[in-house]
């Protein structure tokens, strides 16, 4: 029961991997695109705590914890930057 679980989570994480990509191209504006960017960096998020319970090494948490503190301040300096545009 749980390997199946596993098994739908990894197919919704790139349906999601392929909507968001569909969206970083076709975003009509800058920022549908660094939305697009920021859905990408939460689901790769996702991506790197699925594949840490698959191998059971929960070292991958602190590097998805890392990596998601890198985002949210990405996108605050983006998002700084494109209000200082307008």
């Amino acid at each position: 029961m749980a390997e199946t679980i596993l098994q739908i989570a990894v197919v919704l994480i790139f349906f999601s991997i392929a909507f968001g990509v569909l969206r970083l191209i076709i975003g009509p504006s800058a920022i549908d695109r660094v939305v697009a960017i920021d859905m990408l960096t939460v689901v790769t998020i996702s991506l790197i705590a699925l594949y840490a319970h698959i191998s059971g090494r929960f070292v991958y948490i602190d590097v998805a914890l890392v990596y998601g503190l890198l985002s949210f301040l990405a996108v605050l300096a983006i998002a700084r930057f494109l209000e200082r545009g307008r």
